[in-house]
């Protein structure tokens, strides 16, 4: 079987004793031809992975800061084919792996099995689907299988244990752990029960740990050394693209905190896989 290019990312931050490190991006804030300028920053920053958000009207786990940048995506009349686009134009530019962060209503709507190839054709390499249980996954999975795509799933601190199986059954490229029980946002620290739900989810998965919500600064990635794989981070960065006064702005501040936050990645050591 092939080695998926996420598969490949987690494995070489692995044999260099160091985490991963994946910034999200919102599809279209503040427009297309600013995401992809950010895009570019981002790989000229040397990130291992981006996760890049279709914006959607409804989101289920978004804090203040993304739905913000969804709703100002929205209301420039983003769509599923715009963000598509926009993809494949890059397909040359050497971006690292890029993981679709899609409510499946979006899915839904376009037609899944018209969505993953889609996707595969843009040239993502994996998606994230909040809203799709893992003992509903099976169609999704089965696509995303056939078109080399990942299928990452999201564990939270309350699920369950019986939960907490079929999730780690069903995913594949790793797992995104969630950090707290509630929404996306940047915390000044991050709780105590993580440490040892990460611990637990290590003695049962092989799976590399990515750990998104709440994460902001490269000082709680020391709180994260040996028990994750990888960090995401997603709010920091859409306030500072909010923030920019123009695109070149917004890809500069990008490129500045992303090379801040992958050096002190790359400086901590992940978990005995």
């Amino acid at each position: 079987m092939t080695m998926s290019r996420i598969t490949e990312v987690f494995n070489r931050a692995s044999g260099e004793s160091r985490m991963a490190f994946m910034p999200f991006v919102t599809a279209g804030d503040p427009s297309l031809e600013g995401t992809a300028a950010v895009l570019l920053a981002l790989r000229d920053a040397r990130v291992d992975l981006i996760e890049l958000g279709f914006p959607y009207s409804d989101p289920i786990a978004d804090g203040p800061v993304i739905q913000a940048s969804y709703t100002r995506a929205l209301d420039r009349g983003i769509t599923v084919d715009g963000i598509f686009r926009t993809m494949e134009s890059l397909k040359t530019q050497g971006l690292p792996p890029v993981l679709a962060m899609v409510s499946f209503a979006i899915i839904f709507r376009h037609g899944t099995a018209a969505f993953v190839a889609d996707a595969a054709k843009a040239g993502f390499s994996g998606l994230i689907i909040p809203d799709l249980p893992a003992d509903e996954a099976d169609d999704v999975s089965a696509l995303a299988k056939a078109h080399g795509l990942d299928l990452v799933q999201l564990i939270a601190p309350t699920t369950t244990e019986r939960r907490t199986k079929q999730i780690l059954a069903a995913s594949t490229g790793f797992l995104y752990c969630i950090s707290i029980a509630g929404t996306t946002g940047a915390r000044l620290e991050l709780p105590r029960e993580l440490i040892e739900q990460l611990r637990s989810l290590r003695s049962q998965s092989k799976l590399p740990l990515a750990v998104g919500f709440g994460i902001g600064s490269p000082d709680q990635v020391a709180g994260l050394e040996g028990v994750a794989d990888g960090v995401i981070v997603g709010s920091a960065i859409v306030r500072k693209i909010a923030e920019a006064a123009d695109v070149t702005s917004a890809a500069a501040a990008v490129l500045q905190f992303a090379q801040q936050m992958q050096a002190t990645v790359s400086r901590t050591r992940p978990s005995s896989r």
